[in-house]
């Protein structure tokens, strides 16, 4: 599943003996869920170990190829790659543990009609849920907790895919258009493009009406290169 545990001084159960000592929480830090063969299997074992709240941190190994269909109502902490090195699964894993250990009340961002949970992964717009897929949520989240900031295509790649990601700062703006997409015609202005820039999310631009390439500095996304 993650040849690097083989390099890492840490016990680990797998199958029915790792969920025996999850339900008993004896002595676990961390689950790790492979999603690399069985997706569906893996979104079950994640909606299941959330349903306990056993207070447990959950990490998914995926493939590339799964990247996609991860979602954030799974209720997983973060992902890792098979191919990730030792030292990457090292502080993931002890980030991840200690973000549990300091036990941070959960947080919702509230931008207008616009709420997001981040303890039930759950986005709400005037009371309607959305269905996001888990990097359209993350995506959604760091611009709402940063409103009216801009971020160029590259920072948003580094705060929300990570330092690992190795693909094109276009996937930006795929996830930018999808999000614009489930916002719907009256809220999509939220998510503002500034001109040569990059985006922000615009606390007014639902107010402002028309499309978010229509006013004044927002424009139709491109960069200076």
């Amino acid at each position: 599943m993650l040849p690097a545990l083989d390099f890492l001084d840490h016990e680990l159960a797998t199958g029915d003996l790792a969920a025996a000592a999850a339900e008993a929480q004896t002595d676990v830090d961390l689950v790790l869920v492979d999603a690399t063969r069985d997706l569906a299997g893996a979104s079950t074992t994640c909606r299941e170990l959330a349903a306990r709240d056993l207070e447990i941190p959950v990490l998914v190994v995926v493939s590339d190829g799964g990247l996609a269909a991860l979602k954030a109502s799974w209720g997983f902490n973060d992902w890792l790659l098979p191919s990730a090195q030792p030292a990457e699964v090292e502080t993931r894993m002890r980030l991840a543990v200690d973000r549990h250990q300091r036990e941070a009340p959960a947080r919702a961002a509230n931008v207008g009609d616009l709420q997001i949970d981040e303890e039930t992964y759950i986005v709400r717009l005037r009371g309607r849920p959305l269905d996001l897929t888990f990097r359209e949520f993350e995506l959604l989240k760091f611009l709402a907790n940063h409103p009216g900031r801009v971020y160029t295509r590259s920072q948003l790649l580094q705060e929300v895919w990570g330092y690992d990601y190795f693909g094109g700062t276009r996937t930006v703006d795929v996830h930018i258009r999808r999000l614009r997409a489930k916002l719907g015609a009256e809220y999509e202005q939220l998510i503002g493009t500034v001109r040569g820039v990059g985006y922000k999310l615009d606390p007014q631009g639902a107010a402002a009406g028309g499309r978010p390439d229509e006013h004044g500095q927002q424009g139709d996304g491109s960069e200076s290169r």
